[in-house]
């Protein structure tokens, strides 16, 4: 009776969540209840083994907040550097006038930017650039779109520029060597294959040339955008050398950038915007209660020894795992992409499959970039659907099978290497 609560309240929890802007209600509002809910089932259905529960919610929680704060230090971080216009700085790398060219150039900087960064903060700040390039509504909405798939490929292969990927990295599935060895060339050809498609539709030069010098700075900017892309940088070099949480470096990195800005600014009262306490106040809160709330919920269906079941049936159903976590990250482009890999981490044991399996390797993949394929199946997808008013039907027809070509070379990639 319990597994049949606990799964019937995600799963109608999970559509809710899915079903977030025709029921206009904030999906970390329901995050956070279907956690809640799940766990209050589980406790009464542990017949009064209340401090075995509470042992297992203090050991998730643990897990859980080594992620929250490494989210919240990294948002604060791009939002620091944003907000002085450290970015600016990336449009001077652009200087072509065809349209086929920009189309190159911006998704490939892209690809590198979302690595260090992240996809969702760097599809944000492409966008912003591509407006200021292109007029014309239709091919901006191409570029957008294939910035999206290059935000996503980007972000699959280094430990910090997805949530997926940082969450197998915490959670001890994959290196930060590792998963940068494996997936750089199935990433990087799940961007070229796109790109060599869309190609032969993109013809003709844009309208006027971005001019960075014409644009308003801040004090110290690049400055700024050094220390705060440095530190970014210098968190896997952090946990490697001390073997520490991730965490700790990016709190470290932050702390640096805080003392940075105090002094920097502490004599001006009209540079308040530009301290890093200001940053703090526009971070994207709602996103990490959302976190919060669904990775508490599978935990959950994890300890209640469900997600455990779930995967014998794929095992004994499908058999093949590179099946499985291909179909697992085709889902992705449908059903948000943390709850799919909290789910996956729960289902399969470390103890089986160790760090730096090809499990772990080939998931981190296909769960950042099968997100790609729909345009509500990611982050930088939705975000990108918000600042260019790109309709889902028009990204279906347009892009999907585009970024489906992607998905599976890149996927093919990853096998031939690993035969």
């Amino acid at each position: 009776m319990t597994t049949i609560l606990l799964s019937s309240v995600f799963v109608l929890g999970y559509l809710a969540i899915a079903l977030e802007h025709p029921l206009k209600v904030n999906k970390a509002a329901t995050a956070l209840f279907i956690a809640v809910i799940c766990w209050v089932i589980y406790t009464f259905g542990s017949h009064g083994h209340n401090e075995e529960v509470l042992a297992h919610l203090g050991e998730h929680l643990s897990d859980v907040a080594q992620i929250l704060f490494f989210l919240i230090g990294a948002m604060t971080i791009v939002e620091i550097v944003d907000s002085h216009k450290g970015f600016n700085a990336i449009a001077g790398m652009i200087s072509t006038s065809k349209k086929r060219h920009l189309l190159w150039l911006s998704s490939l900087i892209t690809f590198f930017l979302s690595a260090i960064l992240d996809n969702l903060t760097t599809s944000i700040v492409m966008v912003s650039l591509l407006r200021k390039l292109i007029k014309d509504k239709n091919d901006r909405m191409i570029f957008a779109s294939l910035t999206i798939i290059a935000a996503n490929a980007g972000g699959a292969w280094t430990p910090i520029g997805d949530v997926t990927t940082t969450m197998l990295w915490i959670g001890g599935q994959v290196s930060s060597l590792g998963i940068m060895k494996a997936l750089f060339v199935p990433s990087i050809i799940c961007l070229i294959v796109p790109l060599i498609y869309q190609s032969m539709f993109i013809k003709g030069e844009i309208e006027e040339k971005f001019d960075v010098t014409q644009q308003t700075k801040e004090p110290h900017s690049n400055l700024i955008l050094a220390v705060g892309v440095g530190g970014l940088i210098f968190v896997p070099i952090f946990k490697t050398v001390t073997h520490l949480p991730p965490y700790l470096g990016m709190l470290l990195s932050l702390s640096v950038l805080w003392f940075l800005t105090d002094l920097l600014h502490h004599k001006y009262d009209d540079r308040s915007h530009l301290k890093l306490g200001h940053a703090l106040s526009r971070i994207d809160v709602s996103s990490v209660l959302f976190f919060l709330g669904i990775l508490l919920a599978v935990a959950a269906l994890q300890t209640a020894g469900i997600l455990a079941s779930f995967a014998g049936m794929l095992d004994s159903g499908i058999g093949n795992k590179d099946v499985i976590v291909t179909i697992l990250g085709l889902l992705s482009s449908i059903i948000d992409n943390v709850p799919l890999v909290a789910a996956s981490m729960g289902m399969y044991d470390l103890a089986q499959f160790p760090m730096d399996s090809r499990l772990w390797e080939l998931m981190a993949y296909c769960a950042g970039t099968g997100g790609s394929i729909l345009i509500i199946g990611s982050a930088a997808g939705v975000v990108v659907m918000g600042m260019e008013k790109i309709d889902f039907m028009w990204y279906m027809k347009k892009i999907s099978f585009t970024a489906m070509l992607g998905y599976f070379a890149g996927l093919f990639a990853f096998i031939l290497l690993n035969l």
